[in-house]
């Protein structure tokens, strides 16, 4: 019996095609003389100043036009810079007064994952369409609240899960499909950095989403999901801090497995103490990998039969960006709805769940 689904399928499985059926994309409609939409960025932490800012530079459908922060030291240089007028300035206390201004089209959360939803619900309440970065939010509830914020105020809200934009990423994807290689029979992904984080950091915190499930686990959990075309039917996972002295609030490594339906299982691994980076795809007639498959350049890869998949030397948030804001103004479906981030969350939180459980299957579904 053949499990796998499309794309489209496996899209509409996640909420995306239901919501369209039932109300339709946005019922604000961008009127068609701005050529370009205006992004406010919520948070202007280090990547919302070495990646965000600069690839709205970049954008055909987007531009860069305000800020919400809660540093206020950083404000001169930020609007020197990119000519951010007084009106598109904003702090945490006084952004839901973004509603009364036109500049502003869509919001981008680029806070710790523990004031997304939050920062989110403030945006879509005010009638702003929501990009948000991954990981979504802490709980499927927090999601869940974000996804129903953004429906009743008839705005999108997508996440900013750029690789699902990435050139080489969408071709494994296709490959999926296609069964270019024969049907799927395993998976391998893992995402992690050798670092070390100073007291204070949020990564720290797991109030604010800290730890290296929720910061990068979620890279090998989305690969699963997108590489196969399914949701997972369960979990197993084990997370552990071997720097105990740095990490003993939250996990510094995670390694997890997946259980598709068709018996296909996906081995991911996540952590802050060692270097990694690669998709692996096994399948009846072949294999396909990316190495790096999460990094902001230079994603590559190569087939069993020889094809190289070279490296796209787009910006890749400039590419997420734009294709975010055209769905906006062609009123269509994003590539990354928030239903697909709470699909992620619902593992995270069931992986942790498993590890506190000795590593016990946990079914999703």
């Amino acid at each position: 019996m053949d499990t796998r689904i499309s794309r489209k399928s496996f899209l509409r499985k996640t909420g995306s095609a239901l919501l369209v059926s039932a109300i339709g994309f946005p019922s604000i409609i961008i009127p068609k003389r701005k050529e370009k939409l205006g992004v406010a960025l919520i948070g202007l932490g280090g990547y919302a100043t070495g990646q965000l800012a600069p690839g709205l530079q970049q954008t055909e459908h987007c531009e860069l036009r305000g800020i919400v922060t809660g540093s206020p030291e950083k404000i001169p240089e930020w609007q020197e810079q990119y000519g951010i007028p007084d009106r598109n300035v904003y702090n945490y206390q006084n952004m839901h007064e973004v509603a009364n201004n036109d500049d502003i089209d869509i919001m981008y959360v680029v806070t710790p994952t523990g004031l997304h939803a939050e920062q989110s619900i403030i945006s879509a309440n005010a009638g702003k369409h929501v990009w948000c970065e991954k990981p979504m939010a802490m709980d499927v509830e927090e999601c869940q609240a974000m996804i129903d914020a953004a429906n009743q105020n008839n705005v999108q809200l997508t996440i900013g899960y750029r690789m699902q934009h990435e050139p080489n990423t969408q071709t494994i994807i296709r490959y999926g499909e296609e069964e270019k290689y024969g049907a799927i029979t395993a998976v391998r992904s893992g995402a992690g950095y050798s670092g070390s984080h100073q007291e204070g950091n949020w990564r720290r915190n797991p109030d604010l989403g800290g730890g290296a499930l929720y910061d990068m686990g979620v890279y090998p959990i989305n690969a699963a999901r997108y590489s196969t075309g399914m949701n997972p039917i369960a979990v197993s996972g084990i997370q552990s801090s071997p720097r105990e002295e740095m990490y003993s609030r939250v996990d510094e490594t995670t390694e997890l497995e997946l259980e598709f339906p068709g018996g296909i299982f996906a081995d991911c691994r996540t952590s802050f103490g060692e270097s990694m980076n690669y998709l692996e795809v096994d399948c009846t007639d072949g294999w396909y990998k990316l190495q790096p498959f999460q990094s902001y350049r230079g994603v590559e890869g190569e087939t069993s039969d020889g094809t190289q998949l070279p490296a796209d030397p787009g910006h890749q948030q400039a590419r997420q960006m734009d294709n975010d804001a055209l769905a906006i103004k062609e009123n269509k479906p994003p590539i990354v709805p928030g239903e697909d981030g709470l699909e992620d969350i619902r593992i995270v939180t069931a992986t942790m769940e498993s590890s506190r459980n000795d590593g016990e299957w946990i079914n999703l579904r």
